[in-house]
C-alpha cells in the first residue's frame, strides 16, 4: 500500500479535502517533471471521511499498490500501444489507400490513441463511482490542537 500523510483543510458533507505535503512518493515518481501537482510544494485530495476526522487532524491516506499499478497501465501503456498498433495497421492499408505510408501510420496511430483516451475518460466515470483508484483515509495520526479558550476573569 502505498500511504501519505495530509492535514484536514475541509469538511464538505462526508467527504474530507485532505492537503499532502508533497514527499518521498513525489521524488521518487518518474513523472514529476512532467506532473501539475509539481508546481506547488502541496497538493489536495477529497477522500471519504470515513474516520471522522475533524479540521485540522493530520491523517494517513493510502491506495493499494496493485490499483496504482493498473492506474499507471491505463494511462500511460495503452496510449502507446495503442498508438503502435493504430501506425502499423494503417501502414498495412496506405497502398490500398493510394496515400504514403508514413502519413497513414501517423494519422492511424494518433487516431487509435485519442480512441483510447476517449475510453479512458469514459472508464474513469465508472471508476470514479467505485472508487477504486481513489485514496482513502487509513487511520488518523494525531488530532487538531485547538486552543484552550480562558474563562472570562
Amino acid at each position: 500500500m502505498i500511504t501519505e500523510q495530509g492535514v484536514v483543510e475541509e469538511i464538505v458533507q462526508q467527504k474530507a479535502v485532505v492537503r499532502i505535503q508533497k514527499g518521498s512518493a513525489c521524488a521518487g515518481c518518474e513523472s514529476r517533471g512532467s506532473c501539475m501537482a509539481m508546481e506547488d510544494k502541496t497538493m489536495r485530495a477529497e477522500v471519504d471521511n470515513e474516520l471522522q476526522a475533524n479540521v485540522g487532524d493530520i491523517v494517513e491516506l493510502g491506495m493499494p499498490s496493485g490499483s496504482l499499478i493498473k492506474l499507471s497501465l491505463l494511462v500511460y501503456f495503452f496510449p502507446v500501444i495503442a498508438f503502435v498498433a493504430g501506425a502499423f495497421i494503417t501502414a498495412a492499408w496506405a497502398e490500398s489507400l493510394h496515400i504514403d505510408s508514413t502519413t497513414a501510420s501517423l494519422i492511424g496511430g494518433f487516431v487509435a490513441m485519442a480512441i483510447t483516451f476517449f475510453v479512458l475518460k469514459w472508464l474513469n466515470r465508472g471508476a470514479q463511482d467505485s472508487g477504486e483508484y481513489s485514496p482513502r483515509m487509513t487511520r488518523i495520526l494525531a488530532k487538531a490542537e485547538h486552543p484552550q479558550t480562558e474563562p472570562p476573569g
